[in-house]
């Protein structure tokens, strides 16, 4: 997004007039709502909303904006942030030795298709060393032989690096559930199957064993059961009995790649809000 704008994001049990009271706030104040999104929950009586203002048409900074909202947030019981899009989220990347997904993250953000900072990569595996670096980025080799170990020293760089996003791009690990806690809502990992069909290690295998017809990919955040996180994204490619499972990871490859990128920048444009296990994806 080009032109400066602070991201609204609320969600609150349902009531009258809170649409009503947002709207009006924000051009009480002079603002200009570019982009807005709402939704009701019809099974919890849950309201969520996302409003996108642009920033220039406020006569304060962001923080003003949040001493003088938090009257209406408080009125309503909303779990509420905004953020400024002039500050770009740090995107911590993890990795095993495969490279597709990692590679196209780092294509799109270093043609600029995405905005981020990644401030580190780190890897279980030393062999993305060089490709890594070649983009002039941080590399840790952290070896997972002794898990005790391995996770000790991640969860230090987590708290040396401070992140606002953790993407696990085929990273391959089970994370411990006290970082699952820790950084909940900030994990996304990519699973190499439909979920929650096939969880779990070989979902290819899996799959070919089943005769399954479709095969897909699923963004979703990590905690601490596995791959039951809640969903962002997902896709599907048809296949048939010629396709064996060789072809198959090469099919699911493409849509593994395709359906990280897309869950990663619904999250960094601020359009994922977890309700639950679910999720609210404002496309």
């Amino acid at each position: 997004m080009a032109t400066r704008s602070y991201r609204l994001i609320i969600s609150c049990p349902d009531k009258v007039g809170i649409v009503a009271a947002v709207s009006n706030f924000i051009a009480g104040e002079g603002g200009l709502i570019s982009e807005a999104n709402h939704y009701l929950d019809p099974d919890t009586s849950w309201f969520f909303t996302r409003q996108v203002i642009d920033a220039s048409t406020l006569p304060y900074d962001i923080d003003e904006f949040r001493r003088r909202f938090s009257a209406i947030a408080a009125d309503f019981s909303m779990e509420w942030r905004v953020r400024d899009t002039d500050i770009p989220y740090r995107v911590l990347l993890m990795a095993s030795k495969q490279a597709h997904c990692l590679s196209d993250i780092l294509y799109r953000w270093r043609s600029k298709e995405m905005t981020f900072e990644i401030p580190a990569v780190i890897c279980n595996h030393d062999e993305l060393r060089g490709y890594v670096e070649w983009h002039g980025l941080p590399f840790h080799h952290i070896p997972s032989g002794d898990k005790k170990d391995h996770f000790r020293a991640v969860g230090k760089l987590f708290e040396e690096i401070s992140p606002d996003v953790i993407v696990l791009a085929r990273y391959m690990q089970i994370l411990p559930p006290k970082i699952c806690a820790q950084y909940a809502g900030q994990i996304i990992n990519i699973h190499h199957s439909f979920l929650p069909a096939f969880a779990g290690a070989r979902p290819y295998h899996q799959a070919a064993e089943r005769g399954v017809k479709l095969i897909g990919a699923t963004c979703h955040y990590v905690t601490d059961e596995l791959d039951a996180g809640p969903i962002i994204d997902q896709d599907v490619a048809r296949i048939s009995h010629h396709d064996s499972i060789d072809d198959m990871v090469r099919i699911g490859k493409d849509i593994e790649k395709i359906v990280l990128a897309r869950g990663l920048r619904y999250h960094l444009e601020d359009r994922v809000l977890i309700h639950g296990n679910k999720t609210i994806v404002f496309e």
